[in-house]
């Protein structure tokens, strides 16, 4: 099972971009979601963004990833 997790576009380069989650940065396809923009959150599912959602929610995904850690529960 794969999880699409939340991170953050720090670049934008047509169809392509860079996003960062934890100082952890990837490059990504924005073909499905071609609106979204540099300082938005996006789910990221396989290498492409999906979907976009708001900081609060973000933040609140990913400090539940943490907690899982945290846990020892294996979220990946």
């Amino acid at each position: 099972m794969c999880l699409a997790i939340p991170m953050k576009v720090v670049s934008r380069n047509g169809g392509t971009g860079v996003v960062e989650s934890g100082n952890v940065f990837y490059e990504i396809n924005f073909s499905l979601l071609p609106d979204a923009v540099v300082d938005d959150y996006v789910i990221v599912h396989t290498g492409f963004a999906i979907q976009k959602l708001d900081k609060e929610d973000a933040d609140e995904t990913l400090k539940l990833y943490r907690e899982m850690e945290n846990l020892g529960i294996d979220h990946e």
